[in-house]
């Protein structure tokens, strides 16, 4: 297996329009690293670059200790799965699998242990005598998968290969390319893979880490559990994470050496005095203000004043979303629309179209920039 680095990547069209705007990323070998983003965010141009399947305008793709930019797809060590499995249809899926082996003219014998061996692996042995026409979207996706393991590439490429698939077949294939990896490394291959997705789940569970990208340029390169608690900017903050974290502009302001985000309608919220500290420089200054709605509940004893406590604040809720185990409560603050996460009691008295008091808590808050959008707090 190798590492794939992308130095100074740029991909422009003839028309002008530039795509990706100069990406700079090394992936380590054996590391799983997924591409996350918007529609029209260059994840799947910049993982099309890698397999050779795009011209890059500018910069270097580098697998293993070789630049790859003039080399055919053949010849770069990748296997790629694709959206649509792009399976032939009139031939068995052990034809598929072996199609590839024979163009490289390996033996009958070898080619036979790789498909049966990566067959048992993803439990598709019964199905090697069907055509992909008798076989459902996850047992065809499960085929595709295995094609590209036969191949034993140095890098495995993902373009969205789940996005066809119903819920559960979601849930159950990405298992399978999760066990996949584990597997792979369990046998002394490291496998490096990339993954495209749009789908958060997807990314924060199979990730050892994600490259989040907007626009052509790379917002943060992290882990998920970073991503999700320690947002670089404003953006990642608000795409990591369902239902997204609030974002409402705030101006800090100073009042007996206590440092308070103040919203448009009024009502502050108290820094704790190690976030404070941190942008004493801002004093005065607008900031964008986020909190991640399981970290606005609600409070049960109303008798506490907002204005005696420095965390909480009267809301009208407007909708409740049940989602069985939780809820979601869509609250209006002053002119601003926040979100609640919260668990499920059947004792609570939470109802919508009413006022309600909620607790913000201070200590996971976020503040980023007014103009860069920068984190101003780690």
């Amino acid at each position: 297996m190798a590492e794939v680095i992308l130095r100074q990547v740029e991909k422009q069209y003839s028309n002008g329009f530039k795509a990706v705007h100069g990406i700079d990323l090394t992936i380590k070998e054996g590391e799983f690293m997924v591409f996350v983003g918007p529609s029209g965010c260059a994840k799947s141009t910049t993982l099309r670059m890698i397999a050779g399947l795009e011209d890059i305008t500018a910069g270097e793709v580098i697998i293993g200790d070789r630049c790859v930019n003039h080399l055919p797809p053949k010849d770069r060590g990748i296997s790629m799965v694709f959206q649509n499995y792009a399976l032939y249809p009139h031939m068995s899926v052990y034809e598929n699998m072996a199609f590839g082996l024979r163009q490289q003219k390996l033996e009958k014998l070898e080619i036979e242990r790789r498909i049966n061996e990566a067959a048992e692996t993803l439990e598709i042995t019964q199905l090697l005598n069907n055509k992909p026409g008798e076989m459902s979207g996850g047992q065809r996706q499960r085929v595709a998968l295995g094609r590209a393991m036969v191949r034993k590439p140095d890098v495995f490429l993902f373009d969205e290969p789940l996005s066809n698939l119903d819920a559960k077949l979601r849930v159950s294939t990405r298992i399978s390319i999760a066990q996949l990896h584990q597997d792979l490394k369990a046998e002394g291959q490291n496998a490096t893979m990339i993954y495209v997705t749009h789908d958060q789940v997807e990314a924060m569970t199979l990730g050892d880490r994600i490259c989040v990208l907007n626009q052509g340029r790379i917002m943060q390169v992290d882990t998920p559990m970073n991503l999700y608690h320690l947002p670089a900017n404003k953006f990642v903050a608000g795409f990591i994470g369902s239902p997204a974290m609030n974002l409402i502009v705030a101006t800090l302001i100073k009042e007996n050496e206590h440092v308070y985000t103040q919203l448009a309608c009024g009502t502050r919220f108290l820094l704790p005095d190690d976030k404070a500290q941190k942008v004493s420089d801002k004093i005065g200054q607008k900031v964008w203000f986020g909190m991640r709605p399981e970290h606005i509940s609600t409070v049960a004893n109303t008798s506490q004043a907002p204005s005696e406590q420095g965390d909480i604040a009267l809301t009208h809720i407007n909708v409740i979303e049940s989602m069985g185990n939780e809820l979601y409560l869509y609250c209006k603050l002053g002119n601003e629309q926040i979100i609640s996460r919260i668990p499920f009691n059947p004792d609570d008295s939470v109802k919508h179209n009413e006022d309600h008091y909620m607790k913000f808590d201070m200590s996971h808050c976020h503040l980023f920039d007014i103009e860069t959008e920068q984190a101003l707090l780690y």
